[in-house]
């Protein structure tokens, strides 16, 4: 049972021998963390000149998708979003997840001999196109909660899409994937112009331009700038332009054209939504996250099982502590596979998964001394739900079984966080669009999410695919609040690591009492015994990922537990902590130097 932890201020005061490789970055007027630091300067900016944090996070996220395309992100895919707005003291979830096309349907696929929903590489990336959502969930932000104009905050990523940005390392190393090239080839005329001139990536420190993607950006600010004197009005005109306008038509045409089912009534009929967060409690604190359209209860369904052990006495990433906190996250994917799924269209036991006393249940069935070799089978949270009895939910998919190796490139997409000096806070993780899996929409200058490919083609099940249904996405992130206050943001990106990442990140800092950056620096492990959420749904049951700075004695002791270990570059790449002092105001944020992560601060 844990016992009672240090508040979250205190903990820039213990573990101080653990040294970093960057420093915490502090400040009290702003902080702000993204995935590169050409998009955290964008965010600064709006700071700079007055704006608050949703103006910035927006203005960081339009930045992103022109500095951070090899992140697995583009204008024209999702994001998902955490926020706190002081002046109401309310926490919220904001949803730019894009949802399935109205011909997307499971007969559809059956009728094409298929199983699952197909993607790149190779030439059926059209068949699992989404509805972007990220615009217009940026557009809600900023006309809810933000001060400043589409003009203002989009001016950064303009720059730097027609003026160009340096070439950086990570970017050229991902493009170099042979996929990449392959994928563009498929869907001519494509980026091939763009990112390979003269047959080559750009090199290292010279500059990439995006004419196309820049005259996109462009158009938003037109159509905004056509109602003068009327913010609110000028965003919604923007985002009429993008959703109905001369850029959903570019869209709805391109996937005509390719052979998608993405139409211009699915772009029409799409808004980004407000929903309420689910909570928890560990160690004194509240956590927060978005709902089981995503994993984010995977992290909430673990802390409540990790409860029941003392995991500081384990001692930090020692064999121990690592199988206790990976069996736990097994038994919280095993019911992800069962349960989750887009909670308005189907009946989720939410109260059950997240029940103190299902908990119990589940972690009484960690053994100290044995791996489960497999994803375990799911509870039964019904039995927790009011008494209601168990429903059928449909079996869980299965995933191709694969030998012992890694699922692909060290891909992720990116995530960024701002915090203002009047404590508000917002925390966001952009996706889709996955250059080797995509098509490149040359007029758009950008790729199309393909995230339908994480539907089940099995009607019934919580994830089974429906049109207008939200796929249950790998994207998500949290906040830890402190007496009903939030002070801290977590986000990593990943995939399927991305939850197993935040939850080391939050128990670095609330069990181990780590800062920020030790906290996202820190060695990181990943189960892999569940089903991989993206196509092709590989599986490697039983098998244990484990970072460079992990020891072989602990190793070897792991893999006399039953785990087979396996080293990989990262488990989750370019994390972000941000955190708040409530009581001195001092905002700090940690930057992830497995990626050109950044964080900056006044």
């Amino acid at each position: 049972m844990q016992e009672q932890q240090p508040k979250v201020h205190e903990m820039e005061h213990h573990e101080t021998e653990r040294a970093t490789t960057r420093p915490v970055v502090s400040g009290t007027q702003g902080v702000v963390s993204t995935g590169h630091p050409l998009t955290s300067m964008a965010a600064m900016r709006m700071l700079l000149s007055g704006g608050n944090a949703f103006d910035a996070a927006v203005a960081a996220g339009f930045a992103a998708a022109v500095v951070e395309p090899i992140a697995s992100y583009s204008l024209a895919a999702e994001g998902v979003f955490l926020l706190y707005h002081a002046g109401s003291r309310q926490i919220r979830v904001l949803s730019g997840q894009g949802v399935a096309p109205q011909r997307a349907t499971v007969a559809f696929f059956r009728q094409q001999g298929l199983e699952k929903i197909p993607t790149g590489p190779g030439d059926k990336a059209h068949l699992s196109f989404t509805v972007p959502g990220v615009v217009d969930a940026y557009i809600t932000l900023l006309a809810t909660y933000g001060t400043k104009t589409l003009a203002e905050v989009l001016a950064p990523a303009i720059h730097y899409a027609e003026h160009g940005f340096p070439m950086y390392g990570y970017m050229y190393r991902m493009l170099q994937i042979p996929e990449t090239r392959t994928q563009f080839r498929l869907y001519p005329p494509g980026g091939m112009e763009v990112f390979y001139p003269g047959g080559n990536p750009p090199p290292v420190g010279t500059l990439l331009v995006q004419r196309a993607l820049g005259n996109t950006l462009k158009k938003l600010v037109e159509a905004e700038q056509q109602r003068p004197g009327h913010r609110l009005a000028g965003l919604e005109a923007a985002r009429q332009r993008f959703y109905g306008g001369d850029i959903a038509r570019t869209i709805a045409d391109f996937s005509q054209r390719v052979g998608g089912l993405l139409a211009l009534e699915d772009l029409t009929g799409y808004r980004a939504c407000f929903e309420e967060p689910l909570r928890t409690t560990f160690a004194g604190r509240e956590i927060c996250t978005q709902s089981t359209w995503t994993q984010g209860a995977v992290l909430l369904q673990a802390l409540n099982i990790l409860e029941h052990f003392d995991l500081r006495s384990m001692g930090h990433n020692s064999p121990q502590y690592i199988h206790t906190v990976a069996e736990a996250i097994k038994l919280a994917f095993a019911d992800r596979e069962r349960y989750y799924g887009d909670p308005n269209f189907a009946h989720i036991p939410i109260n059950g998964l997240l029940s103190k006393a299902y908990a119990a249940e589940r972690a009484a069935l960690i053994r100290p001394d044995k791996a489960y070799p497999e994803l375990p089978p799911a509870g039964d949270p019904w039995r927790y739900e009011n008494g209601e009895p168990s429903p059928s939910s449909g079996s869980i998919p299965a995933g191709d079984p694969a030998e012992q190796g890694e699922k692909g490139p060290e891909e992720g997409t990116t995530h960024l966080a701002v915090i203002d000096r009047d404590g508000n806070m917002v925390c966001v993780t952009p996706s889709g669009g996955v250059f080797r899996k995509s098509a490149f929409v040359p007029e758009l200058g950008c790729t199309l999410s393909t995230r339908s490919e994480m539907f089940f083609l099995e009607e019934g099940h919580p994830n089974g695919l429906e049109p207008g249904k939200r796929p249950r996405t790998t994207l998500v992130n949290y906040m830890v609040c402190e007496a009903g206050e939030p002070v801290m943001t977590i986000g990593c990106p990943g995939g399927d690591d991305q939850a197993q990442a935040d939850l080391q990140l939050l128990l670095n800092v609330l069990v181990f009492g780590m800062n920020p950056q030790q906290a996202v620096e820190a060695p990181r492990f990943s189960s892999q015994s569940v089903t991989n959420s993206f196509y092709p749904r590989v599986y490697l049951p039983g098998q244990l990922n484990v970072e460079r700075g992990i020891p072989e004695e602990t190793r070897a002791r792991l893999r006399q537990l039953g785990h087979k270990v396996h080293e990989v570059g990262a488990c989750g790449i370019g994390a972000v902590v941000t955190h708040r002092n409530r009581e001195t105001g001092v905002l700090s944020a940690g930057a992830d130097p497995r990626r050109p992560t950044y964080a900056l601060a006044w």
